[in-house]
């Protein structure tokens, strides 16, 4: 659901920007206060594995699209909203300057469709309230699948919200609402199998992991913390290093969207605010659409999804590092 810069105006985007940037103080604020050091390694790998599988597109059968994971609800349920977001934040922010996947000046709105509902609604409404009373894997499935359909579509919504006030006249309001919301229902359905799959697996290895379930007695972790970790920063190479090489070519929920409604998934935008954010992308990103510059070996492909999964680690953990150094010397 990345968002390209034609599909809205700098005004839209200086809101949107604004919006996500307020959410993204207050986050930092609150992760701060928390003072959890035990988040710091956890942000690093979850944010790793969700850069590598948002790699993965799926296809959606008889809809000719594909989908892929956002992460929000995944990230909320192991991290917590605040330290999930900003998580979240850093993925988007690797995906736009290395990738060159979503625009620059799009970037507050893609922040706000894919990161802030699956954060704060997911997991403050959602998954906090499914699992009050503890985990189970029937709970957990519950909300991860309803969590990540609610959000989805409320980004979907958003994406709609966002044209309309550009005033896109390729995307009419009602048929690119029409367009949008029924494939990333199909999509919300599969990502909320994948965080289930994964948010099940973590609460038999280390339960405690999982945030908000609850006071009840938890069961006994099976695997130690590293271990833990290990196994989904190894999932995360796997994915992002060899299952992408299998990602489907058909286009994402929002690229089908737009062709169907607009005829093309590429709009034309012209003016010195896209110009310019044109540029800064082109000179900071690396391997643009994942790939080497000017050459179709799927080695480019590998190799996106490694660099891109340890530049996102290596980015979460020294943001977390830094949090939590200025506030021990605020307090010192």
């Amino acid at each position: 659901m990345h968002m390209a810069d034609a599909l809205i105006v700098p005004g839209t985007a200086a809101v949107m920007a604004a919006a996500s940037a307020g959410a993204a103080a207050y986050s930092i604020y609150k992760v701060r206060r928390e003072n959890d050091p035990a988040k710091v390694p956890v942000m690093g790998v979850m944010g790793a594995f969700v850069f590598a599988a948002q790699m993965i597109n799926f296809t959606i059968p008889g809809t000719g699209s594909s989908g892929h994971l956002c992460g929000g609800l995944m990230l909320s349920a192991v991290l917590g909203p605040y330290a999930g977001f900003l998580t979240m934040i850093g993925v988007l922010l690797v995906q736009c300057l290395f990738f060159a996947d979503g625009g620059l000046l799009a970037l507050g709105c893609n922040i706000w469709n894919m990161a802030f509902y699956g954060c704060f609604v997911g997991a403050l409404l959602i998954w906090k309230s499914i699992m009050k009373n503890g985990a189970s894997k029937k709970r957990i499935t519950l909300a991860s699948i309803l969590g990540s359909v609610i959000t989805l579509q409320m980004g979907a919504f958003s994406v709609c919200i966002e044209t309309f006030v550009s005033g896109v006249s390729a995307l009419p309001f009602k048929a690119f609402l029409a367009a949008m919301l029924p494939i990333h229902l199909a999509i919300g359905l599969v990502e909320g199998l994948i965080t289930a799959a994964v948010l099940c697996f973590i609460h038999e290895a280390r339960p405690e992991l999982l945030w908000g379930i609850g006071t009840q007695e938890r069961a006994p972790a099976r695997l130690s913390l590293g271990k833990t970790l290990g196994i989904i920063a190894a999932a995360a190479a796997v994915v992002g290093g060899l299952l992408s090489l299998a990602a489907s070519a058909l286009p994402d929920g929002l690229e089908w969207a737009l062709e169907r409604v607009a005829g093309t998934a590429e709009l034309p935008a012209a003016g010195g605010a896209y110009e310019a954010a044109g540029a800064v992308q082109k000179a900071t990103s690396i391997l643009p659409d994942y790939a080497f510059p000017g050459s179709e070996s799927a080695a480019g492909t590998t190799v996106s999804g490694l660099a891109g999964a340890l530049i996102t680690a290596l980015i979460l953990i020294g943001i977390a590092l830094a949090l939590h150094f200025f506030r021990s010397r605020r307090r010192g």
